[in-house]
């Protein structure tokens, strides 16, 4: 019963975070001073010499407004967009690419950042926790205290100084990466996979470090902590193997605030992802977003913000189920 409870309460977390993500994202661009479609006729009329009558401006900004769902009251554009979303996913047609669908780019665009970001946050986490534990359980050893400090320098640096720094060297000084990601279309062959991880090897290796260091010290810390408890002291008088007292004792209890820890800090890590897309020019949500903001595409802008919020909510949700699997409290309450 405590099971169902703790499932549907945290499902019933999602649809809030979901449904006041989507409100703000509708709500916010509205305050802005500019009008998107008046941005538009103005753009088309430079282009026609300011040919255009005041009846055809009339009909194109009619003609607009409906194309973009936003005839009526404030509050139907807001209930039109909620079924537009939730319903057909429907974003509208993108400004910048007319009259293609937005949604038809997010779809392309969304399995690269889901790829890069899946397994480079699965791989700093998991090597992160993995040298933690043994930084702490072995605190006194030479190689314990270096990898501490490894964790110390690393986990104050920032996604985007990291990204110029690996840019810098492995790809300028020592040209072993490219500089930029370029990934031709075609057929998934063996030589596209080489090229797919050849040009991804630089945004991994700027998440991964970026994630590595907390992951370090807080697991550090955490294993150094339950080491001393006392049901940890009675296992080692009674003569409990170490490696044993290390995954059985020490792990498994230091692993749940590092659960925690990940789920509360996925959104921070999905801005990190997008930030690292734009800088290695990756072909997903990120540059997309930048691409949108650059070319005034609104629709794309709302289409991406959304799809970011959905993932970041999406992702926090299966960690969130995923719990009672670590913490068995949970499922005998």
């Amino acid at each position: 019963m405590k099971l169902a409870q703790y499932i549907a309460a945290r499902l019933g977390v999602y649809v809030v975070v979901l449904f006041m993500g989507i409100t703000i994202t509708f709500f916010l661009p509205r305050l802005m001073p500019s009008d998107p479609i008046e941005n538009y006729i103005a753009q088309l009329q430079n282009q026609a010499g300011q040919t255009l009558s005041e009846a055809e401006v009339m009909q194109l900004r009619a003609t607009l407004a409906e194309l973009y769902g936003l005839e009526g009251s404030l509050f139907t554009q807001y209930i039109n967009h909620l079924k537009r979303i939730f319903l057909t996913f429907d974003f509208g047609p993108s400004f910048a690419s007319f009259p293609r669908p937005v949604s038809e780019f997010i779809w392309v665009a969304l399995p690269w950042t889901l790829g890069l970001l899946t397994t480079t946050t699965f791989i700093a986490w998991s090597l992160g926790n993995f040298i933690g534990l043994l930084a702490g359980f072995f605190h006194n050893n030479r190689l314990a205290t270096a990898l501490e400090v490894v964790g110390v320098l690393i986990y104050p640096i920032p996604y985007y100084i990291l990204a110029l720094v690996f840019i810098l060297v492995l790809a300028y000084i020592f040209p072993v990466f490219p500089l930029s990601t370029t990934i031709r279309p075609g057929p998934l062959t063996w030589s596209k996979i080489q090229m797919i991880a050849t040009n991804s090897a630089l945004p991994a290796l700027t998440l991964i470090t970026a994630g590595f260091g907390w992951n370090i010290l807080s697991m550090k810390s955490l294993a150094y902590a339950t080491k001393e408890e006392p049901y940890v002291t009675f296992a080692r008088l009674k003569g409990v193997p170490p490696r044993k007292i290390m995954i059985s004792y020490v792990f498994r209890n230091a692993l749940l605030p590092q659960v925690t820890a990940l789920a509360l800090s996925i959104g921070m890590i999905f801005n990190g992802a997008l930030l690292t897309e734009i800088l290695f020019s990756y072909p997903g949500l990120g540059l997309l977003m930048r691409t949108a903001v650059g070319s005034g595409d609104y629709n794309m802008l709302y289409g991406t913000i959304t799809m970011s919020i959905m993932a970041v909510a999406t992702a926090a949700l299966v960690i969130d189920l995923l719990y009672p699997l670590f913490d068995p409290r949970i499922r005998y309450k």
